[in-house]
């Protein structure tokens, strides 16, 4: 039996309407993103100056005394930064039925804990650039990949987990940052420096390919341990989809090349360290999603090109599935 059920024509139409929303949103989200958090005419002593704000406390810095240029950069910003928001908040309205309607038509689907995590990130401008997602929570991205749903496949967890992809050295604690940005009770677990942890005991995790070490600042938190196997989660072709969230709003999510997750996969399965229930899900999720890409997703190739990539230690687990399909 094939391991994908094809998206009906009203599914693809919900998924196509809902990209196009998200897309429009996440555009004005990133431009009041990228504005500072106010700008105002303060009185100083005997004169007025124009005054930057960068939090609700009112704490920021002058930028001058009041002047005629000043009341133009004034006017314009206020301009801009009410243009934007009336762009983010229609988008958001019918964004919001979008998601909704694609939730309704029972389309593969994330959490509702993971869904602020990942709009955060991709207002950040994180997602893909420095962030992927893996674990089980990118197996919706690929179900909406090859246009269908993975029959039988388990597809979300209660935590999440994270890969590190920048390629260029950073600075700052930008998912400790982007974590506290979306529930203030998320802490790092002090046993387990890669694992940060709210409140409700949702657990997110960093994990990172030894070829990227370098990229991570020294204060950087959570702080993963370089494991080999990471290496396999960033050649290829990203997947890069909106996927709806259980409690009816979009996610966008950015995961390696389907490919190289599906032997990563395979390979977790075959790791007798790890947790026997996570080996027999890892397992599954591997060989379906092989038998995925093989069957709806032809712009992943699985030919010689491919398999010459492929390092000694993820052969096995290639053979094991030819032979098996």
């Amino acid at each position: 039996m094939a391991v994908i059920q094809p998206f009906s024509a009203e599914q693809e139409r919900a998924l196509i309407n809902m990209r196009q929303r998200y897309d429009a949103w996440i555009e004005a989200e990133r431009e009041l993103a990228a504005m500072p958090y106010d700008l105002k005419r303060k009185k100083i002593g005997d004169y007025e100056y124009l005054y930057e704000t960068t939090d609700r406390d009112g704490n920021g810095k002058s930028l001058g005394r009041w002047s005629d240029d000043k009341q133009a950069r004034f006017d314009a910003y206020k301009a801009a930064k009410a243009a934007a928001k009336a762009r983010r908040d229609g988008a958001r309205d019918i964004l919001g039925e979008s998601s909704r309607i694609a939730r309704a038509l029972r389309l593969p689907m994330l959490s509702a804990d993971a869904g602020p995590i990942l709009r955060e990130a991709d207002r950040r401008s994180l997602l893909g650039s420095h962030l992927l997602v893996i674990g089980a929570n990118a197996m919706a991205a690929y179900a909406l990949e090859a246009a269908g749903t993975l029959r039988d496949v388990p597809d979300e967890t209660e935590d999440f987990d994270l890969a590190w992809s920048a390629e260029a050295v950073e600075t700052g604690t930008q998912l400790r940052d982007l974590l506290k940005a979306v529930d203030s009770t998320f802490t790092i677990n002090s046993e387990r420096e890669f694992q940060a942890r709210n409140a409700k005991a949702y657990e997110v995790e960093l994990l990172i390919a030894p070829s990227r070490v370098a990229t991570l600042a020294k204060k950087h938190r959570p702080r993963p341990v370089p494991l080999p196997e990471q290496e396999w989660l960033l050649p290829g072709r990203r997947v890069d989809q909106v996927v709806p969230c259980r409690d009816g709003t979009p996610a966008r999510i950015v995961a390696p090349d389907p490919r190289w997750f599906a032997l990563h996969k395979l390979w977790l399965g075959a790791q007798a360290k790890r947790n026997p229930l996570k080996r027999r899900k890892d397992t599954v999720q591997g060989m379906a999603l092989l038998d995925a890409v093989a069957e709806a997703m032809p712009h992943y190739p699985l030919g010689d090109a491919f398999v010459s990539s492929l390092p000694e230690d993820l052969m096995p687990y290639w053979q094991s599935w030819l032979k098996r399909d």
